[in-house]
């Protein structure tokens, strides 16, 4: 998994040359990718969510695209239409920005329900539906929404269903002093460092990975392990929803990439413990009670992550014992 490793340090080192200090952040999109999956980015404006989403399309040399959610905006805007054209006496179809390798849906909850059911499709099979014809979407696809989630005025909260479709949902968190303190220096020029942004990888590159990450060795007890704490989510006080077999899978995935980004080729409890939270907040419902008590999912996912004690050995297939 040396490959994936290096490949990661590759893409991390040139994110970080215009989205600083943030490296833990830069992991989990790269594992939401690695999987196939899908990231919601959940936090206040100017933090970087669209430099950090352009950033990663310029490193992988894929066609990015970004589409600003408005309560006028409609699913036509986001996947494209059909025109008539009247000299060749045919539809020709328009594709929209959804056709692309990464897009980023900026606040996604500003559009009406009905435009974001246009991504459930995409998002869950990679093709969307025109006029009755199926059309697939580029490969990769990798799909970035980000929300505010400190306000309310003129948005649409996204339904469960929708919720349950991105694989995480990463807070981004301000940056540090000297992370800010770099960002300063970083713009002492007229363009934005960003134009200076060069391909390091390609797609046919994400490709392979992406294959080679379901390889990656489970040991059953990190199995049980997983299946433990998607358990507590269920039976747990703090929520009125738990996780759904589809976050399980995610789980168990995303310990996969995750464990080859830090070039193993077996996953480790330490992996799941990293993106545990991340791949759960969206999937959980946290009761009224706790709400108005100020408690939050977060909060109450850290303490089912400590209330579950971690496997003291796995047994690697080749017969090595690892203690923690």
């Amino acid at each position: 998994m040396s490959n994936i490793e290096e490949w990661a340090k590759r893409v991390r080192d040139n994110i970080g040359i215009v989205f600083f200090g943030k490296d833990d952040v830069v992991d989990k999109i790269l594992t939401g990718l690695l999987c196939g999956g899908h990231v919601l980015l959940e936090d206040v404006p100017g933090l970087g969510k669209t430099i950090l989403a352009r950033a990663v399309s310029i490193s992988l040399g894929g066609v990015f695209n970004r589409i600003q959610a408005t309560p006028d905006l409609l699913p036509n805007d986001v996947l494209g239409l059909s025109i008539y054209s009247p000299k060749e006496e045919v539809f020709k179809f328009t594709p929209g920005p959804i056709n692309s390798n990464i897009v980023l849906v900026d606040e996604i909850n500003r559009a009406t329900p009905r435009t974001q059911s246009a991504f459930l499709e995409a998002m869950a099979e990679s093709q969307i539906s025109i006029d009755g014809v199926v059309r697939p979407l580029p490969n990769p696809f990798f799909l970035i929404a980000t929300e505010n989630p400190t306000e309310f005025e003129g948005t649409f909260p996204l339904p469960e269903a929708q919720k349950d479709r991105f694989f995480m949902t990463i807070n981004i968190g301000y940056p540090s002093r000297e992370a800010e303190a770099k960002l300063l220096e970083s713009h002492r020029r007229i363009t934005h460092p960003i134009t200076d942004l060069k391909p390091v990888s390609n797609l046919e590159e994400l490709i392979e990975f992406k294959k080679e990450v379901v390889n990656i060795f489970v040991d059953d007890t990190i199995k049980l392990y997983i299946l433990d704490l998607i358990e507590a989510t269920r039976r747990s006080k703090f929520f009125s929803l738990g996780v759904s077999p589809r976050g399980s899978l995610a789980l168990y995935k995303g310990s996969q990439a995750y464990a080859a980004l830090k070039g193993r080729n077996f996953v480790i409890p330490d992996d799941i413990k990293e993106i545990f939270n991340s791949i759960m907040l969206q999937r959980v419902i946290l009761k009224p009670e706790f709400l108005i008590k100020g408690v939050t999912v977060s909060d109450a996912l850290e303490d089912i992550l400590y209330s579950i004690p971690i496997p003291q050995r796995v047994t690697k297939w080749i017969g090595q014992n690892l203690a923690y």
